[in-house]
């Protein structure tokens, strides 16, 4: 702990600076250092360098909550569990070249950043698991850049994949704005899927469901009728669908406020007009 004070000292005299709110950065790396005191003093640090010591753990960040650059790597840090959480407002976070296991417990540390944008994690234990990048992209959404390389729009869509697969499957059922009960291509009578003459006097949803009408279920084609062609159905849902209302008062016919004080009747409400627009 003295040895980090006196190197923390040290660098403030050598920028001229005196009080502990004007430190917003603080450059520790390369020191030789085993273990750090506790930096709850510097309340507005935002960018903190740790590099190329000999850290074993993290113990000194408790209050440091508006750090937005964190540069860990190249230390013997063998676990963060409950040391980072709490540093929400982190966008960068160097932690590679150390010795870091246990990957679930790694992530579950970057759970509440939010705005974590770069990390490194290579050269760990935990970059040795299986499906690591994968497993990291989905459980750190914000991420831009994982390990000096861009994170992709197939990654975060592989990763979902794999690990959100329930919220796929719902996904994959929604079209046109609600969840669909069957498959998403539209429906019409073909050679295989021919109604009886019966049903089809009959209302859509009272058809039930056979091996003859099984691809019934998007409920916007069992309550309307049928068509010719998947382009006639395409066309009518769009119609039906794509509606848009505009509402506004009609105030041209109300008097004035001067009118209506010197005026005995009492004046009707301003007409509504509605406007439709496909």
């Amino acid at each position: 702990m003295a040895a980090s004070v006196q190197v923390i000292e040290a660098h403030l005299k050598d920028r001229g600076i005196k009080k502990d709110k004007d430190v917003v950065e603080l450059y520790l790396a390369k020191q030789n250092l085993s273990e750090c005191v506790e930096l709850t003093r510097f309340k507005y640090l935002r960018c903190l360098w740790l590099n190329k010591n000999k850290l074993r753990e993290i113990t000194c960040l408790d209050n440091n909550f508006q750090l937005a650059e964190l540069y860990l790597q190249n230390n013997q840090l063998t676990d963060i569990y409950g040391a980072l959480q709490h540093l929400t407002s982190l966008q960068v976070l160097m932690l590679h070249n150390n010795q870091l296991t246990k990957l679930d417990k790694v992530v579950k540390e970057f759970n509440k950043m939010q705005c974590l944008r770069t990390l490194n994690l290579f050269n760990n234990p935990v970059a040795q698991e299986p499906d690591y990048r994968l497993y990291v992209i989905h459980s750190v959404p914000s991420i831009e850049l994982l390990d000096r390389q861009e994170v992709l729009k197939g990654e975060k869509e592989a990763s979902k994949k794999i690990y959100d697969q329930e919220q796929e499957k719902i996904r994959e059922t929604v079209a046109f704005g609600r969840r669909s009960e069957g498959p998403p291509n539209l429906f019409y009578p073909g050679k295989e899927q021919q109604l009886t003459k019966f049903e089809l006097q009959l209302p859509r949803r009272y058809i039930k469901p056979n091996k003859n009408t099984r691809d019934l279920g998007n409920s916007f084609l069992r309550d309307s009728p049928l068509y010719a062609s998947e382009e006639d159905a395409s066309n009518a849902r769009r119609l039906k669908k794509s509606v848009t209302l505009y509402t506004t008062f009609d105030w041209s016919k109300i008097p004035r406020i001067e009118e209506r004080r010197q005026a005995d009747t009492v004046f009707d409400s301003p007409e509504i007009i509605t406007h439709v627009y496909r």
